[in-house]
């Protein structure tokens, strides 16, 4: 052969053989292998990262924006669906609204009633009482009527009281009534009146009955009177209109006015009723008088000679 290089042909040491073999499978496994691919379609080494470690889930494909977007919205449902079921876990209150005859429950939960909505809505505790409000606009004015029946009341006035004693009054003067009472003579004393029921206080009893007359014609006939001892004195004076008046009961009548004694602790009181521009005299029971008490009035008449002429006068 020419000069040139030696053949290939050329016999080798098996020794030698041994290490150029393990030579080049150690520059093969260091060597990065170029694969035959066709252009623009993405290789193994393109997707993986050797330095990372081994993924045990496969690699998603790379996203672009919407499809970001759209992750995004579907984490943050899932979000506010974990979120809706921790309230729910959350203890529920319930406020009664009560209306006519009938309760109401709505149910309210706490969390909510501490706090408002960023939108500026209003709580659930404001709007129960809006609820409250209108369910007592809605519901009608009852009154008390309506449920309990009224009882009118049938007290009279002062004034009504007053005039109907005064009519009463009136129609037993006129018609001379003398009723509840009764004579009985008492020794040392003469004849008296006694009670023959009972009497309440300020009850009429009895009308002292006679001749009214002027203090003229009074005078005239007490000095008259005088001139006979075994005649009394029944003769009974009193002002009425800035005048002097007298009562003469001094003739003997069926009335029993005329009869009562004297007592300086009475339970009996005089008073003037006027009838159609008259006076009349007549007595009202002072207290309450019992059945059977004797009727007594005080004379109110102090003179020594009044005194002289009735000691009796003087009790």
């Amino acid at each position: 052969m020419g000069k040139g290089k030696k053949s290939s042909s050329a016999k080798r040491r098996p020794a030698d053989i041994n290490v150029m073999e393990k030579t080049d499978k150690e520059a093969k496994e260091n060597k990065q292998v170029k694969p035959t691919t066709a252009q623009g379609q993405p290789t193994i080494e393109s997707c993986l990262n050797l330095k990372k470690p081994i993924r045990n889930k496969p690699l998603s494909p790379v996203l672009d924006d919407n499809s970001t977007k759209k992750a995004n919205k579907q984490s943050e449902a899932k979000d506010a669906d974990e979120l809706n079921v921790s309230k729910q876990e959350e203890p529920v209150e319930q406020i009664i609204i009560c209306g006519h005859n009938e309760q109401t429950a709505v149910p309210h939960k706490a969390s909510e009633t501490r706090k408002q909505t960023k939108s500026g809505q209003r709580t659930n505790r404001e709007k129960s009482t809006d609820r409250k409000l209108k369910s007592k606009e809605s519901l009608p004015n009852h009154k008390v009527t309506d449920y309990f029946p009224v009882r009118r009341s049938c007290r009279k006035s002062k004034a009504e009281l007053k005039c109907e004693k005064q009519r009463h009054i009136e129609d037993l003067i006129k018609n001379d009534v003398e009723e509840g009472l009764k004579v009985k003579c008492i020794d040392g004393k003469g004849r008296g009146v006694f009670a023959d029921r009972l009497f309440q206080k300020d009850q009429f009893v009895v009308e002292y009955h006679g001749d009214l007359i002027e203090i003229a014609d009074a005078k005239a006939r007490e000095s008259e009177y005088a001139q006979d001892p075994s005649t009394g004195c029944y003769m009974y004076y009193f002002r009425y209109h800035d005048r002097t008046y007298c009562v003469d009961a001094t003739k003997e009548t069926e009335r029993l006015g005329r009869l009562i004694n004297h007592s300086k602790n009475g339970n009996l009181q005089t008073k003037l009723h006027e009838i159609d521009g008259t006076p009349h005299l007549i007595f009202l029971a002072s207290r309450d008088i019992r059945a059977d008490e004797e009727l007594l009035y005080d004379y109110g008449d102090r003179s020594k000679e009044a005194i002289a002429a009735h000691p009796w006068l003087k009790h």
